[in-house]
């Protein structure tokens, strides 16, 4: 799948790339928290925006899709982060497997 390629002064947004961290809590399940990683350049473009009844109170869904240049390892356990804005990674790609871009496909997380 070839794909049009971003140009690098496009990608003007500066995002933290944050790794998850597990610890027990004592009852057989894990706390996740978060520490900063790598700060990294990327676009951002939303994709979708949705809002949907859930336990009796409306709750927003935004997709959007952040692209990167390429780099190893990044998982939908990790999470991106611009400002107060948080973007839990639901999927990560080489869209054309060139190592060029990594697009991430993100929801925003309400803090």
């Amino acid at each position: 799948m070839k794909t049009k390629p971003i140009p690098i002064g496009a990608r003007s947004r500066r995002f933290v790339l944050e790794l998850p961290l597990e610890r027990p809590d004592g009852f057989g399940g894990v706390i996740r928290s978060y520490a900063p990683g790598p700060q990294v350049w990327g676009a951002i473009e939303m994709i979708s925006g949705t809002e949907r009844q859930r336990a009796g109170r409306a709750e927003q869904a935004l997709t959007h899709r952040i692209t990167l240049r390429y780099r190893d390892g990044v998982t939908g356990a990790m999470r991106l982060t611009a400002g107060p804005r948080r973007f839990a990674i639901r999927a990560a790609a080489d869209p054309d497997g060139a190592r060029r871009d990594l697009v991430c496909l993100v929801e925003e997380v309400k803090p």
